[in-house]
């Protein structure tokens, strides 16, 4: 892995085999990957990109992570979404887009890719801002996720708004603070919403100095006290970068994580209507 875990951020990857789109807005769209390896037809996986949901970071970065995980077999959708620096981004079109998105991506990618998509919610695998929005998806539509794979979420947004994570990031999202708009907060901040139906597995790098662990620590905890099947994993070497590095000491754990939660979630006849 390169000295500067940061470097994944502009490291090319293969194009993606098909771009669709789920609306009308140019950033309404996802890359499709199908999956390198033969076999039966699998769930997709949704990689939600990060960026702290700023226009100057798209799912581009993501390349590298999702042509692995289509190495791995997976058919895969890299989803994009209108983002803060944007005209229209933000409030609430952000969370209205991934929402969109998610609930149209199996069906656009049995059409694109058929015979290798099962069909069934896909796993939404999010990372930093993209995974608070995969846990915003999961708690807000669950009928259209299969599973959640979290890695160093931005799981409470009030203090990360209080933290100042990323230089106001969470303002420019939401267009202030807790105190101002309680009620966005209530409707998007993870920390309000611990109940979730979908199996969720959070990872974390205890060296992640871009989100804090603590968060991750805490939302788990109260979710397990909710009913939540969550389950946390702490990466005592890894920082916040290498979760979506493939070349990274912490990609292995990583692909462990997908594979139990995919092996965990019921098996789809490739004949049967999603559940």
């Amino acid at each position: 892995m390169s000295a500067d875990p940061r470097a994944v951020l502009t490291r090319p990857a293969p194009p993606p085999d098909v771009t669709v789109a789920y609306g009308d807005h140019p950033e309404q769209l996802a890359d499709l990957r199908r999956p390198a390896v033969g076999g039966p037809a699998r769930r997709l996986v949704v990689v939600v990109h990060g960026g702290f949901w700023r226009a100057e970071y798209d799912r581009g970065h993501t390349g590298p992570m999702a042509a692995a995980l289509a190495a791995l077999g997976h058919p895969v959708a890299q989803v994009e979404y209108r983002r803060t620096g944007q005209p229209d981004g933000g409030w609430p079109n952000t969370l209205t887009d991934v929402l969109a998105g998610v609930a149209a991506l199996p069906g656009l990618a049995a059409a694109a890719l058929p015979g290798l998509v099962a069909p069934a919610p896909p796993i939404l695998v999010g990372h930093s801002a993209g995974g608070h929005l995969a846990l915003y998806v999961a708690a807000h539509a669950p009928a259209t996720v299969g599973g959640v794979l979290a890695l160093a979420p931005v799981a409470d947004l009030a203090e990360a708004y209080r933290l100042d994570l990323d230089g106001g990031a969470v303002a420019a999202l939401l267009g202030g603070g807790p105190t101002e708009f309680p009620d966005r907060y209530a409707a998007t901040d993870p920390s309000a919403f611990v109940a979730i139906q979908a199996r969720t597995v959070v990872m974390h790098g205890t060296l992640d100095r871009q989100v804090p662990v603590a968060m991750s620590r805490s939302w788990v905890a109260a979710a397990q006290g909710a009913g939540t099947p969550a389950t946390l994993i702490e990466l005592p070497e890894c920082e916040h970068f290498g979760l979506i590095a493939p070349d990274s000491a912490a990609w292995p754990q990583v692909v462990g994580a997908l594979r139990s939660l995919h092996d965990d979630l019921p098996t789809i006849d490739a004949a049967s209507p999603s559940r």
